[in-house]
């Protein structure tokens, strides 16, 4: 049995989140700002700036009750879910963090997410099909995983590149539909913008993806691992993500928003879309096979 060592947060790991949450930040800004310029001139520059501060405020302080809104995702006390209580209460108190706010998604589809700015304003979601169609070890390999990202800080930066990547999806719509420079004549004087519109409508997306990867692969393997420390055995979290492999194709999690699949402990996107090319999530059996090289 692999016995793993109590999980706290570095000062090393919170310098570095925050320093990424800022350069996330003010790397959308200046996209909005570029994107602004090129649709508007001086105008247009303001009025992304606006838009900027705006979406960033909004990022950083509700982007957890956007994405929880989003899914759906209904409260639960512990007369309601008294199993997925009892689990995150013991973890919590282990881990030497305030126990998160719980929520369920009505999906028979596998899969769990965890979101907030910090451990203090932070919440796990869980659907009800890994509820009902994980044993108590496996749902505590979920949860500690899940927890281990809010330990870890991970929760913040990946919430507000949620929320970011869906403002830049709004973005690449407006200048489809706003390109050509119709708020500024020296714009249009000069033209080219509607190749601007269409460059920005191509790229957009493609910037959501890069954010989501940056954010999303290395750290699943950290929280897998963190995880495990946490429960003190990796079995229960290598089983879960077996049975989530298994469940993922043949029960699909419908209207996932593609700025938010890398949240879950498991891609929530199926098929062979240009989606799953960028896929978030590192290869299950990598993280099984990393998983079990703890043991021992």
């Amino acid at each position: 049995m692999y016995v793993g060592d109590e999980v706290e947060p570095t000062l090393e790991v919170d310098g570095m989140n925050a320093m990424k949450t800022t350069l996330l930040l003010g790397a959308m800004t200046a996209l909005f700002l570029l994107v602004g310029d090129a649709l508007g001139g001086q105008r247009g520059m303001v009025m992304a700036l606006a838009f900027a501060a705006v979406t960033n405020f909004v990022a950083y302080f509700f982007s957890d009750k956007i994405v929880l809104a989003m899914y759906g995702a209904q409260p639960v006390d512990a007369a309601q879910a008294p199993q997925l209580h009892r689990i995150m209460e013991r973890l919590a108190m282990k881990a030497g963090i305030p126990i998160p706010k719980l929520y369920v998604i009505e999906s028979p589809a596998l899969n769990a997410f965890a979101t907030g700015r910090s451990p203090a304003h932070a919440a796990v979601a869980a659907t009800t099909g890994i509820l009902q169609a994980m044993s108590s070890e496996e749902l505590e390999g979920v949860l500690a995983h899940e927890l281990s990202h809010v330990i870890n800080r991970d929760t913040l930066i990946s919430t507000v590149a949620a929320t970011l990547a869906g403002a830049i999806a709004m973005l690449s719509r407006m200048a489809f539909w706003f390109g050509g420079g119709v708020y500024d004549d020296e714009r249009r004087e000069r033209g080219g913008g509607g190749l601007v519109a269409l460059l920005t409508l191509i790229l957009a997306p493609i910037a959501a993806f890069l954010v989501q990867m940056a954010v999303s692969r290395s750290r699943e393997y950290a929280a897998d691992e963190s995880g495990a420390r946490l429960v003190g055995y990796p079995s229960g979290l290598a089983n879960a993500l077996r049975k989530l492999g298994a469940a993922s194709q043949r029960i699909p999690m419908r209207d996932v928003n593609p700025a938010t699949a890398h949240l879950f402990i498991v891609n929530p996107l199926t098929g062979q879309s240009l989606l799953n090319l960028f896929s978030t999530h590192p290869p299950l059996e990598k993280r099984i096979e990393r998983l079990m090289a703890l043991n021992g």
